[in-house]
C-alpha cells in the first residue's frame, strides 16, 4: 500500500504536467481565458489537495496519539474554492468561470484515475 505523501508526490507531478500542457495551450491558441481558468483552477485545485494531505496526516497522528481528532480544514478548502470562482468572476475577460471549476476538479479527476489504476494493477 502507498503512503499518502507517494500519492501526494505523484499527483503532483501529473498535474505539474497538465499545467505545463495548459500553459502551452495559453501561449499558441486563441483560446487565452479557457487556458487561463484551467490554469487558475488547476492551481487552487492542487493548494486544496495539498491541504486536504496536511490535515489528514495531522489528523491521524492525533489518532494515534488517542487524541480527540483534529479537524479536515473543509472551511478553508471552501473558501480556497471561493477565492478561485470570484477571481474568474472578477476578471471574465482573463479567465473563463466554466474552465476554472474544470480546472478546481482536475486534482481529484487525476486523483481518482490513479487510484483506480494502481488497484487494477495490484489487485
Amino acid at each position: 500500500m502507498q503512503t499518502l505523501q507517494e500519492i501526494h508526490h505523484r499527483q503532483r507531478r501529473i498535474v505539474f504536467f497538465l499545467l505545463a500542457l495548459f500553459v502551452l495551450g495559453w501561449g499558441f491558441t486563441e483560446w487565452k481565458p479557457i487556458f487561463a481558468g484551467l490554469i487558475l483552477g488547476s492551481l487552487f485545485g492542487l493548494y486544496n489537495f495539498w491541504i486536504l494531505v496536511r490535515r489528514m496526516e495531522k489528523f491521524d497522528r492525533k489518532i494515534a496519539e488517542g487524541k480527540k481528532g483534529a479537524t479536515l480544514g473543509t472551511a478553508l478548502r471552501f473558501a480556497s474554492g471561493v477565492a478561485a470562482a470570484a477571481l474568474a468572476t472578477a476578471m471574465p475577460e482573463q479567465f473563463d468561470l466554466i474552465s476554472t471549476v474544470i480546472g478546481f476538479a482536475v486534482p481529484y479527476i487525476v486523483l481518482l484515475v490513479d487510484r483506480i489504476i494502481y488497484h487494477v494493477k495490484h489487485f
